[in-house]
């Protein structure tokens, strides 16, 4: 591949004790906690809004706050919920789940953190991060990881303190410019900035493959009080009938967000997307628009109550489920989840299921999907702790993470990547991320009796602690 040189001298528009990047679920609510515990917050976000697939995305519902007994996401999670029902917000269709609004998950969103004394800067775009060097901080590869045989960066037993981050680098409308902070929190949902400063991380299967992404929507003229049964009840006829052009036996479905005929759907896979790769980001968001007639078509025609639906919108943001899993000091493992793990360092508990949709479009994948997603859940009061240290990246000084790419294999990924597990780990990376920012210590040294307190202070479920 041909190369330029390419120097620029930039300015330093802002310094903080916390830089958030990314404002979907995990930043929000990393940088409401973080200046809830006293630190200037500064949160860059990529798009017009905060909320990520919640409000850009259009996901049409939240998965489980809690686990019928414990409100598990208690804290800024909690905090917010209540704000939503107070907006109107109410179960959805089918009964799995409170359905979204994005216009006022966006407003509530912005509230609770102007509130807090965050500082926001939308349009704003993290295109580099710059660290210092240390003699044994040189890559192994500087290409995305392609399984979770592949790391970028060193392997266990060397030096996981070998980078700190001096500043990221963001590009607006104006202009390039560098923010320097403290500590750094990576919300990106990809884990950008973590691996761009040279933190270890896996992606994928064993082969590389992703689960697939949905490109969610919004319909109306939906005639909800003719709507009875699974939306996929006539999915097998459909297929045989050549409705679909490739044959995906798994569909989540249609939410009800009103009673005047407005519904989001969380409807069709799109296979073969490596999120961290623009080209097939690109080739998956054109599919998926094509892909809305075929499902239009099947549910007009297939389906009760559906017969007169329009579309509405798609989705800003293509809806990824699986994208880096940084590397951190501690694991999050399937093991954890089949023993309800408790953890001294405990940040949280959450009890989403394990929900890896099928990578390919085999029978084979959905058997073993429907297999897992079916048997690897909870009963009532039944959850799994979350470590501290699977938010503190091997070979970085001054960085938390939270969100879908924390430190977990991919079944504990897929249950905490929901937005309220994302509320869980976010609270605790800001919280974590003040108490670094003030006290000067290591996000990896620090001490996490005080990190508990500070997020029982904001509300949080630790029954451990």
């Amino acid at each position: 591949m041909a190369t330029i040189d390419y120097s620029k001298q930039i300015p330093v528009r802002r310094s903080a004790d916390v830089l958030v990047v990314g404002g979907g679920p995990a930043g929000c609510a990393a940088a409401w906690a973080a200046a809830k515990s006293g630190a200037d917050v500064f949160l860059a976000e990529a798009l017009n809004c905060l909320g990520g697939l919640g409000t850009a995305g259009l996901v049409p519902a939240y998965m489980q706050f809690g686990d019928g007994v414990n409100d598990l996401s208690a804290g800024f999670g909690s905090t917010l919920f209540g704000r939503l029902k107070n907006l109107g917000a109410k179960l959805g269709q089918p009964q799995l789940a409170y359905e979204i609004r994005a216009e006022n998950l966006k407003r509530v969103s912005e509230e609770m953190l102007i509130e807090a004394g965050v500082e926001i800067a939308f349009h704003t775009q993290l295109i580099d991060v710059l660290c210092n060097e240390s003699d044994n901080s040189t890559r192994e590869n500087d290409g995305a990881g392609t399984g979770s045989d592949k790391e970028i960066g060193p392997r266990n037993g060397e030096d996981s303190c070998s980078r700190t981050i001096n500043a990221a680098v963001f590009a607006a409308k104006s202009g390039i410019f560098a923010v320097k902070a403290k500590i750094y929190v990576d919300c990106t949902g990809d884990g950008d900035l973590c691996a761009w400063a040279g933190a270890p991380f896996e992606l994928g299967d064993e082969n590389g493959n992703t689960m697939a992404a949905t490109l969610c929507q919004l319909w109306t003229n939906i005639d909800w009080p003719y709507v009875h049964g699974a939306d996929d009840r006539e999915l097998g006829r459909a297929i045989a009938d050549g409705v679909f052009p490739i044959p995906d036996m798994h569909l989540p479905g249609m939410w009800k967000i009103s009673e005047s005929g407005i519904g989001g759907g969380n409807i069709g896979h799109v296979y073969d997307v490596d999120p961290t790769d623009e080209r097939t980001l690109t080739k998956g968001l054109i599919y998926g628009r094509k892909l809305i007639d075929c499902y239009l078509n099947y549910y007009r025609h297939y389906l009760h109550g559906f017969e007169k639906m329009e579309l509405v919108t798609t989705g800003a943001l293509l809806g990824i489920r699986e994208s880096r899993r940084i590397t951190g000091e501690e694991r999050m493992e399937l093991a954890h989840f089949h023993n309800q793990a408790v953890f001294e360092n405990e940040i949280g508990r959450y009890a989403y299921p394990v929900d890896i949709h099928a990578g390919v479009a085999t029978q084979e994948a959905f058997e073993k999907f429907h297999t897992e997603h079916t048997t690897l859940r909870y009963k009532q009061g039944e959850n799994y702790g979350i470590p501290y240290g699977a938010l503190v990246p091997k070979r970085l000084t001054n960085v938390l993470v939270a969100g879908r790419c924390l430190s977990s294999d991919r079944e504990m990924q897929s249950s905490a990547r929901v937005m309220p597990g994302c509320y869980i780990t976010g609270q605790a990376a800001g919280a974590a991320a003040a108490l670094s920012a003030s006290t000067g210590r290591r996000p990896r040294n620090a001490d996490v009796k005080e990190i508990q307190r500070r997020l029982l202070g904001l509300g949080a479920y630790l029954p451990n602690a």
